[in-house]
């Protein structure tokens, strides 16, 4: 189990620089030559990069440092570390390619281009566990006490500064953005299946109330429980919990410390009705009836 959990650390990290690399290849060799923009706090550096010549790499180090900090305290040892190391790699690379050759000065091939690599790399960040924005950071953070979608979070703040490039470098740049931002975003949904969406994890495990628990103390999510029978199995323990697509690589994790034979399936929620009870204790004030108090009673056991 120790090895197995070392291994896939491992990959996980390897994971995460191949995705840094190939996000800092598209932004300094599609989206940079031609005053393209990303969102969040890369979308910033590059427009401070061009107002001042000062370094990109250095910019996005320093710039989500704050966003760290902040994160730290709320997120989990392990998910900062990954971010933080997807940072430093992203950043070290954006050096690295900045003195090449621009791969093109063409709009249209790099806001098609550079949207489609972006996205793949920023999806294998992702995928693995890691995170080259702060502003995601904040998002998830928003999300766990206030219930913000993550994703129309992050869409809120890129508009913002898409506005701002928008006066600064004209508008047909805040246009060529916004375009290479949804290209980005549908290349991100093939790599990390449904990624935009909220998910419903159900998971089949004989160790239950750990998990549950776990689930709790870590992602701040609350989850059903249910009673099953399998054909050959017998009797199971089922848990259902809904979260978001950055909590999946979470999930894995904790049900692979406690049960690495749980039986799990994640689909996509199209709709979510009502509330649920979340870590910050805030509870649904609709009147309920006795199936949900039942269920709720289960969640909280």
């Amino acid at each position: 189990m120790i090895k197995n959990n070392k291994l896939k650390l491992i990959i996980d990290f390897i994971g995460i620089a191949v995705g840094a690399v190939i996000a800092a290849f598209a932004i300094e060799e599609f989206l940079v030559p031609c005053t393209i923009l990303d969102g969040g706090v890369v979308g910033i550096s590059i427009m401070i990069n061009n107002l001042t010549g000062f370094p990109l790499g250095i910019l996005t180090v320093v710039l989500n440092i704050p966003f760290i900090i902040v994160g730290a305290r709320k997120m989990g040892k392990l998910f900062i570390v990954k971010a933080a190391y997807a940072m430093m790699i992203f950043s070290v690379f954006l050096e690295v390619f900045a003195p090449m050759t621009d791969a093109t000065e063409e709009y249209l091939l790099a806001v098609c281009f550079g949207g489609l690599i972006l996205g793949i790399g920023v999806g294998l960040v992702i995928k693995f566990g890691g995170c080259l924005d702060g502003t995601e950071t904040v998002a998830i953070l928003l999300n766990k006490k206030f219930k913000l979608p993550v994703g129309q979070t992050v869409l809120i703040f890129n508009i913002i500064i898409y506005a701002v490039a928008g006066l600064l470098f004209g508008f047909d740049r805040a246009m060529y953005s916004l375009l290479t931002y949804f290209i980005t975003s549908k290349v991100l949904d093939i790599v990390e299946s449904g990624m935009d969406k909220t998910k419903a994890a159900m998971i089949i495990t004989n160790d239950s109330k750990e998990i549950a628990e776990k689930i709790y103390s870590q992602l701040g999510r609350t989850v059903t429980i249910m009673e099953g029978e399998g054909l050959v199995s017998g009797k199971k323990t089922v848990l259902y919990c809904v979260l978001t697509r950055f909590e999946i690589h979470g999930l894995k994790e904790i049900i692979n410390e406690i049960d690495s034979s749980a039986f799990i399936a994640i689909s996509d929620v199209s709709e979510i009705i009502g509330n649920h009870v979340k870590k910050s204790g805030v509870l649904d004030k609709k009147p309920k009836t006795k199936s949900k108090q039942t269920a709720e009673e289960n969640s909280e056991a």
